[in-house]
């Protein structure tokens, strides 16, 4: 059923997206349902088995963190291209105990051999696929620490849900076909990935039952050895051989190259829990992730650059988002690394400083990055016009979940092995493929970058899970897949709901537009349609999304609190398949 809402956007109306097409499992053809509203928790992820993984956990009696792990564990069965333990993430967590925000970093690192040149001249495709660009995985590290700090069951139990999956099978929707499909070239080049992806050299076909057992049988293992078998045992010194000798096929012509990782590196790697990030906006206060993310720090400013401007409206969220991206590419990178000057900004002098060079027409390409150096004057006279590196490909990689239990705690969770399909390789015998997620480095030469490899280095990532808190109680949870589009997304759902006037489904759905300091701007061609005219006339040049799938951003899921208790679940209604909203009970 096709939605339509009014924005204060000019006063005009979004044009939102059919309903999803139905995602069954195994057993029962069941539909995903992209909002779900009631009581005593809720979860929403791009996937209904995954979402249906969580709730179960939830209804053990397990908490928000219990939940979410076992949902990211249920997407890397059926979500394998975007999710898995061979990656890592981000959870940005409130605790209701405490009343506090919490972030965990589970970034994949660099292994101690990288060094700043080590993609330097390879192109872009062949780095991806590659032992060179498999960084340390995080997740399993991630779980770890998430469950022993915040969470009520062991990882066995977590894992249960993904296993059943992973033996029993999931139905292949179109999606899942599709991203089969785009990567078949790759994949039937290494042995291990064909035959668990392509039986019989083709993509496994709409309707059909997809199992992995290989896959069970690992997360089955790890349940009983635990963290350790990966960070230095027999399973990390499998995915070692397969970095430094990928399977790949007798007579395959791609240069795939070999990776540098060591079962060293695996026992070195570490988990954190590091502080939010946290601005103020109109009254509320909105965490996100910190470095080595960008997503907290560039949402952050673009939303403290809006809050300085006296309207806000698409043309002023477009100046806003480039603005904060360029001082993302010129500022951020590992804190380990990088003296990254997070406060500087996010904090009001500078967005006010940033926030006049925003006038009735769009800015020249590209917008110069700001000086957050604490000493903050009057409006400059001009803009300076700054550089940016060739951008990369986007496409769909990663995804996202929200949950939150009936104490109340919220964990948003970005999760991800970078590309689509990731490296394209699988550990042979486990299921599992491997990241690619070293290729979000810089390749350079870019002398200064604060985004060049390094030995044990955290690339620079886009991703953006948000908690927004009211009065100190959660009242949003937000976040997104998409590469870099991730941070512009999850700032266009907050503005759409606090600013527009928009519910939270509908602020899902409406039409998307990505401004990351780039000469064009990418658009849905909804939104093209409804606001190309308007836009070009202020001097916006807009350009399709390229995809896959061509013409569409991200695909957000979110959650509400709303009023007597109750919470809403939102997934996408049509990106990428429509995603699932499930609650524990509709009813009190």
């Amino acid at each position: 059923m096709r939605s339509v809402v009014v924005a204060s956007l000019g006063l005009v109306t979004f044009a939102g997206f059919l309903a999803p097409p139905v995602h069954a499992s195994p057993a029962a053809k069941e539909v995903k349902r992209p909002v779900a509203e009631g009581y005593g928790g809720a979860v929403a992820t791009v996937d209904l088995d995954a979402s249906k993984a969580a709730l179960s956990v939830l209804r053990q009696g397990g908490n928000a963190m219990d939940a979410a792990v076992a949902g990211a564990a249920a997407l890397g069965v059926t979500e394998p291209y975007s999710a898995g333990l061979a990656g890592g993430g981000f959870i940005v967590y409130y605790d209701a105990r405490k009343r506090k925000v919490t972030t965990i970093d589970g970034r994949e690192a660099a292994p101690r051999a990288m060094t700043s040149t080590a993609f330097e001249g390879i192109p872009f495709d062949e780095a991806v696929t590659s032992g060179l660009s498999v960084g340390v995985p995080g997740s399993v590290a991630q779980w770890d620490l998430a469950l022993r700090r915040y969470g009520t069951m062991p990882l066995r139990q977590v894992l249960r849900p993904a296993i059943e999956i992973a033996e029993k099978g999931f139905v292949v929707d179109q999606t899942f076909h599709d991203q089969t499909e785009q990567n078949a070239a790759r994949f039937a080049d290494f042995t291990s990935t064909a035959s668990l992806y392509l039986p019989g050299g083709q993509p496994p076909p709409v309707g059909s039952v997809f199992r992995n057992r290989d896959l069970a049988r690992t997360y089955r293992e790890l349940g009983v050895r635990g963290p350790d078998w990966l960070y230095g045992g027999e399973l990390g010194r499998e995915i070692v051989a397969t970095v430094k000798k990928p399977p790949v096929r007798k007579g395959a012509t791609r240069n795939v190259r070999t990776g540098l990782m060591e079962v060293s590196d695996l026992r070195a790697y570490r988990a954190l829990e590091r502080p939010p990030t946290r601005v103020t906006y109109k009254g509320l206060d909105v965490y996100g992730m910190a470095p080595p993310s960008s997503g907290g720090s560039t949402v952050g400013e673009a939303l403290k650059i809006l809050e300085a401007l006296p309207k806000v409206g698409l043309h002023e969220y477009l100046e806003a988002s480039r603005l904060a991206f360029a001082d993302r590419n010129a500022y951020v990178g590992d804190p380990a690394y990088v003296n990254v000057p997070l406060d500087r900004l996010l904090s009001d002098g500078f967005a006010k400083e940033r926030a006049c060079l925003i006038g009735p027409r769009a800015m020249a390409h590209p917008a110069a990055p700001g000086s957050p150096d604490g000493s903050y004057g009057p409006c400059p006279s001009g803009a300076a016009e700054g550089s940016v590196p060739e951008e990369k490909k986007e496409g769909p990689e990663t995804t996202h979940l929200v949950v939150t239990d009936r104490w109340g705690d919220v964990a948003a969770y970005n999760i991800t092995i970078e590309q689509t399909g990731g490296s394209g390789i699988v550990v042979p015998g486990r299921g599992i493929l491997l990241n690619n997620e070293l290729t979000d480095f810089t390749f350079g030469p870019a002398p200064g970058d604060p985004n060049l490899p390094a030995p044990g280095k955290r690339p620079r990532s886009s991703m953006a899970p948000t908690i927004v808190l009211k009065n100190g109680k959660p009242l949003l949870a937000v976040g997104s897949p998409g590469g870099s589009t991730i941070i512009t997304t999850v700032l266009q759902i907050l503005l759409n709901r606090l600013d527009f006037g928009m519910s939270l489904p509908e602020a899902v759905a409406a039409p998307r537009a990505s401004q990351r300091n780039t000469a064009a701007t990418q658009a849905e061609p909804a939104f093209a349609d409804r606001y190309a005219a308007e836009l070009t006339a202020l001097g916006h040049t807009l350009t399709d999304v390229p995809g896959p799938p061509v013409g569409e951003i991200g695909a957000a899921t979110g959650l509400e609190f709303l009023r007597d208790g109750r919470v809403q679940a939102v997934a996408e209604p049509g990106r990428r398949g429509g995603g699932s909203a499930l609650v524990v009970s509709p009813r009190r």
